[in-house]
């Protein structure tokens, strides 16, 4: 059960209406977690803006969302863990490998050691030992990737902790996150 209720137009807050007008131009409706989402314009308007940034940084649109697969399934987030399957998909991401992602991995190497660093940076709460690093630089990140696999990390634990306070009601197709948080 949804227990912070989306915004209605009756209902939403001044600053957060342009907000959702850009958001259903770019992506044709508003999702629930951002209808939810938009009660705090400074929430919402913060989650766009880290959002947009991060989308023009060095990595394309499959490592992203592989990145919010593996953090969905670390934090046993299935509204994520369904939105980012929907958008793996439609970013050409086939299903096993999504079902990979919602378990940290990955067929390609490279993305494996991205997501094993970006789950390492949960499970340490952010203080990765020097062999964490070392591995991801290994894997041919530098370190301005590093530091955007830390900021999708992040975007991502904020999407799914929001979720699991709020409730939100699952508005794509349902896909169960793997991993159960510990």
């Amino acid at each position: 059960m949804q227990r912070i209720e989306p915004v209605t137009a009756e209902t939403t807050p001044p600053r957060s209406v342009d907000l959702l007008a850009a958001v259903k131009r770019q992506m044709g409706g508003v999702p629930n977690i951002l209808a939810t989402m938009a009660r705090s314009p400074a929430a919402l308007g913060g989650y766009i803006g880290l959002s947009g940034a991060l989308a023009q940084g060095r990595f394309d649109g499959k490592l992203r969302e592989r990145i919010a697969l593996a953090v969905a399934g670390a934090n046993a987030c299935d509204y994520c863990a369904s939105a980012h399957s929907t958008l793996a998909g439609m970013a050409g991401i086939e299903a096993d490998e999504i079902a990979r992602n919602l378990g940290g991995r990955s067929a390609d190497p490279r993305a494996e050691a991205a997501l094993t660093f970006a789950r390492r940076v949960l499970e340490t709460r952010g203080r990765v030992a020097d062999s964490d690093l070392a591995a991801a630089r290994e894997a041919g990140f530098d370190d301005e990737e590093i530091v955007e696999i830390v900021g999708h990390a992040v975007l991502n634990i904020f999407t799914n902790y929001f979720n699991h306070v709020a409730g939100t009601e699952i508005d794509f197709p349902l896909v169960r996150s793997t991993t159960v948080a510990a």
